[in-house]
């Protein structure tokens, strides 16, 4: 246990935070490119203050995770609700895409790596619930502080004297804003999906079946790994798609993905994922797409298609270039 005046202990102990933080700053800003700031901004002022660190008045990690909530809620201020295609209105009756909306209004995806900790299955399993794009775009439906008060409840497990030692709020305060975040994340509760098992021939099967049917413009592969209520989109456009038949008349339509190929990447956002690579002018298969892909019941349930991820590849365990 680490305690005040032995700062080289507490640096040591703040450093290993910075995955927990990671993930913690992520679940409340939406945002993979504002959370280094998020979490080195933290890292910074903590280091600043940390002696005057008093370990009888609070935990070290309660007290970092009070400097980290504050600076996700200062950076959340003013700034509009992030989301998926889905959110944003119906499907799309046609094939345009419509205008691009800016970065700001997507939740983006998180490389696995950039959280600390071991992956066993039963860890895997409950990264994968906590940490799917559509849990962290339910949470968006959540004011700050309330979002904030679940995650420090609900998915890291602090107790509600701690989580109202973070807020700097009461008990009693802590606990109305849990249960009226509970009830507003109910109104919007994701579907449910399966974890991706890195073990499991069938859904690393599945994955291949999906690239084959991409890559060869072979529509009723393509139609017999999707699930029945399939829904497929492409940030930063809220164009989607619901459906099998749509996504495969998308197919049929169009040959814009006829020389593309897919390559599976790491995990993002406890799912699987495939990088998208398309010829450039020079024939060159570079960086284009990164498809972040659940699946439930053996079939393939949703399919988020992140345009413009291609400076992010390394991120993901994918190269910038395809050699053939």
């Amino acid at each position: 246990m680490v305690v005040r005046g032995e700062p080289d202990s507490l640096a040591t102990s703040l450093e290993s935070l910075r995955g927990p933080l990671t993930g913690y700053c992520y679940r409340i800003l939406g945002s993979a490119s504002e959370v280094e700031d998020a979490v080195q901004e933290t890292m910074l002022r903590a280091l600043r203050a940390i002696g005057g660190y008093d370990p009888n008045r609070a935990g070290f990690s309660t007290w970092v995770h009070r400097i980290a909530t504050n600076v996700c809620l200062d950076m959340l201020r003013g700034a509009q609700r992030r989301a998926l295609p889905w959110d944003m209105g119906p499907a799309a009756s046609g094939p345009g895409l419509g205008v691009p909306l800016p970065p700001t209004r997507w939740v983006e995806p998180l490389a696995d790596s950039r959280l600390a900790g071991a992956i066993d299955p039963a860890t895997l399993a409950v990264r994968h619930e906590k940490l799917r794009l559509a849990f962290i775009a339910a949470l968006q439906w959540l004011p700050p502080r309330q979002r904030a008060v679940l995650v420090l409840r609900d998915v890291l497990g602090f107790a509600a004297m701690e989580a109202a030692e973070v807020m700097e709020m009461s008990v009693a305060a802590v606990n109305s804003a849990l249960q009226r975040a509970r009830a507003t994340l109910a109104e919007h509760q994701p579907r449910r999906a399966d974890p991706p098992d890195l073990h499991d021939v069938t859904q690393r099967d599945l994955l291949q079946r999906y690239v084959h049917a991409f890559q060869m413009h072979d529509v009723p592969t393509l139609l017999a790994v999707l699930a029945d209520d399939v829904r497929s989109g492409m940030p930063p456009f809220a164009w989607w798609l619901d459906g099998p038949a749509p996504i495969g008349a998308a197919m049929t339509g169009t040959d814009a993905c006829a020389e593309d190929r897919l390559v599976p990447g790491e995990l993002v956002n406890g799912c699987w994922t495939l990088g998208q690579y398309r010829p450039d002018a020079n024939g060159t298969l570079a960086a284009f797409a990164l498809l972040v892909i659940e699946c439930r019941g053996g079939r393939i349930s949703e399919i988020v298609t992140f345009l413009g991820c291609g400076d992010r590849f390394a991120e993901f365990g994918l190269p910038d270039i395809l050699e053939t």
